[in-house]
Parts: structure tokens; C-alpha cells; sequence
């Protein structure tokens, strides 16, 4: 949590002193996808071939440790209300133009505003984990402590960006 705190801080700071520009400026790194279309706004098509992608891993990841777990069908309403709260949520981005107009304190109200959603809609998934997790037996709950938290901090990326993860674990 610590990192994410210091990653929206970094945020906070460079919205409010209009470094935004400089660093959409930089080129990505060697061999990074590039997404951007004409006039640097994000490919549609490229970024809806990127989200079926991570469907398809998530949901593959979900299949994995519902056979681990071995979920009973009295557990199966546990378990489609935990899934079908890890669903991404996609948060609306301010217009970059409409942004660019604002003052730096309404710059910050409207980041501030973006990081509680951001932390409702984490919530929201932490607490449906604890509500499935209570369902589980014994042994599944050892099984969901090695494998399932990964949904949640995000493996390499997840619900968290990946800024949850904590290296060695």
C-alpha cells in the first residue's frame, strides 16, 4: 500500500505542476507496446485487443484455482459474486483539454476524487474476497491463501496496477 500511496503522490505533484505533458512526451521504452494512434490519442481497436486479452488470462486464472480449490456447488453463489466482483471497473479519465482549463486545486479535487473511487472499488473486491473466503472449508482456505490473494495484488498486473505487490511473496 505504500507504494501505491507514494505512486499517487508522484501523480499529485506532477498534474500540479503541469509536468503531465512533459512526461506523455518521452518515447516508451524499447519493445513496450505502443498503442497510440494518429494524433497520440490511445488505438481503440488496440486497447479492446489488449482488454480481451486480460479477460481471457483472468478468467483463465479463474478457472485454474476454482478446479484447485474444488468449489462445491453449495459454494458456487460465493463464488460467482466474489468473480463477478474482481470484474475491472473502468474509471471515466478527465478530458485532457477540459483538464489542461483547470486550475491546480481543481486539478487535485478531480485526482483526489479519482483515488476514492479507485479505493471504494478496491474495497468493494477485498470485502467480497473476505465474504467468499468464509465460505470456504479448512482446506480450501489454505489452498486460497497460497493461490487467490495474487487476485487482488494483481500477480504481475490485476486490480492494482501491480503497485500491491510486494516483491519475494
Amino acid at each position: 500500500m505504500k507504494s501505491l500511496h507514494r505512486h499517487l503522490l508522484a501523480a499529485t505533484l506532477l498534474g500540479a505542476l503541469g509536468l503531465g505533458a512533459i512526461a506523455q512526451a518521452q518515447n516508451p521504452p524499447a519493445g513496450a507496446p505502443v498503442m497510440q494512434g494518429e494524433r497520440g490519442r490511445h488505438d481503440p481497436a488496440k486497447m479492446e485487443q489488449f482488454r480481451a486479452r486480460m479477460q481471457e488470462r483472468m478468467a483463465k486464472r479463474l478457472g485454474e484455482l476454482k478446479q484447485k480449490l474444488q468449489v462445491t456447488s453449495a459454494q458456487e453463489g460465493a463464488w460467482t459474486a466474489w468473480t463477478a466482483a474482481l470484474a475491472p471497473t473502468k474509471l471515466q479519465r478527465p478530458d485532457r483539454a477540459e483538464f489542461a482549463k483547470l486550475t491546480t486545486p481543481e486539478r487535485i479535487d478531480r485526482m483526489r476524487a479519482v483515488r476514492a473511487q479507485r479505493n471504494a472499488d478496491l474495497d468493494k473486491k477485498m470485502d467480497a474476497t473476505k465474504t467468499f473466503y468464509a465460505a470456504l472449508s479448512a482446506e480450501q482456505k489454505k489452498t486460497f491463501d497460497a493461490q487467490g490473494m495474487r487476485f487482488l495484488r494483481g500477480g504481475k498486473r490485476g486490480p492494482m496496477g501491480g503497485h500491491g505487490r510486494h516483491h519475494g511473496a
